[in-house]
């Protein structure tokens, strides 16, 4: 990475990438759905997939379903290799939960498994507002619980077993940590949150600053979001919606946090890691300088997106070099800022 800063010596900028400038461009140019048309913002996703980029040739792909609490889940497994017992990494994609499919993540996860050597089992849990919350709690933690106790029929090892995702899908991440934390299992150990919604009770500067910037995420989308997903009167510092609510966060998974400089949730997100650290939990966080809001999954036009993706298959990696190694002992890390 090109550039490393310490939390302290951190500072506003006013300048976007360029990459992201003219991605910004490009989609301001394209018309947009009805603020309230579901179904047009889902369209609108889908034809926006080939911005995440070609999708990576890998050793298997399987498309199956798992049994969920109203249902079957239906979920994506990549498997980089055919060696046995490989580590598993159970995926959330994005969406805020109401849009979103296992397509739109198809491509950043064939080059995380590909990089990480890790099993990938990306979940296509219930969307809003047909099934609201909470049911994509319920399906995000089914799946993980079912990959810890089928390890074997997928050939993952259940000692390795890490969750991950973006935006609402991070937010689902770490929820999902919490509740098995609270009942004991299954054992996690890491969570990937990738510029995640952690705090939907509360307003913070970046949501002033650029929820009103078209910045890829807007006040308006996270009104729609919230509408869809929230039954009337839910309890937003309810911890299965806002984890930054949780009384305690000790004895919870390492995590690895991403956010973008020009991201309304990259305070609440910063915000996570810096309360995790607090409580003991070792935390590498990483801003990336000049992104907006979901660069990862547009790795086809914005070159930080693959160096998110190579940034978290780094992350497995050593986790699995101090898992071998046993030492208890990981260090807390500073505050990066990603540029290259």
């Amino acid at each position: 990475m090109a550039a490393t800063a310490s939390e302290e010596t951190t500072g506003e900028r006013d300048w976007l990438d360029p990459e992201a400038v003219q991605l910004l461009e490009m989609l301001q140019g394209m018309p947009a759905p009805d603020p309230g048309d579901v179904a047009g913002w889902r369209e609108m996703l889908r034809l926006a997939a080939p911005l995440a980029g070609e999708a990576e040739p890998i050793a298997h792909v399987e498309d199956r379903t798992i049994p969920g609490p109203a249902g079957a889940i239906p979920v994506r497994i990549y498997r980089p290799s055919d060696a046995p017992s490989l580590p598993c990494l159970v995926y959330y994609h994005g969406g805020g939960w109401t849009i979103g499919d296992l397509d739109m993540a198809d491509a950043p996860l064939r080059m995380l498994a590909n990089a990480s050597g890790w099993m990938v089992m990306s979940v296509d849990y219930r969307l809003a507002p047909e099934n609201p919350f909470p049911a994509a709690v319920e399906d995000a933690f089914a799946a993980v619980k079912w990959a810890a106790e089928h390890s074997a029929e997928i050939g993952a090892d259940p000692a390795r077993i890490a969750v991950g995702g973006d935006s609402a899908g991070g937010n689902l991440s770490a929820v999902v940590c919490q509740l098995a934390r609270e009942a004991g299992g299954p054992g996690i150990v890491l969570q990937a949150l990738i510029y995640p919604a952690t705090d939907l009770a509360a307003a913070t500067d970046s949501w002033r600053k650029y929820g009103d910037k078209n910045y890829i995420l807007t006040q308006e989308h996270l009104d729609l979001f919230t509408s869809a997903y929230l039954p009337h009167g839910t309890d937003r510092k309810d911890p299965r919606i806002s984890p930054m609510r949780a009384d305690e966060l000790a004895g919870l998974p390492r995590a690895l946090v991403i956010t973008a400089e020009f991201d309304p949730l990259r305070d609440e997100g910063e915000a996570y890691a810096a309360r995790l650290r607090e409580s003991g939990v070792p935390v590498r966080l990483t801003r990336y300088d000049g992104m907006v809001h979901g660069f990862m999954t547009l790795g086809g036009v914005l070159h930080a997106g693959g160096v998110a993706i190579r940034e978290i298959a780094g992350e497995l990696k050593n986790l699995e070099r101090d898992m071998a190694e046993q030492d208890p002992a990981f260090p807390e890390h500073a505050l990066v800022h990603a540029r290259e």
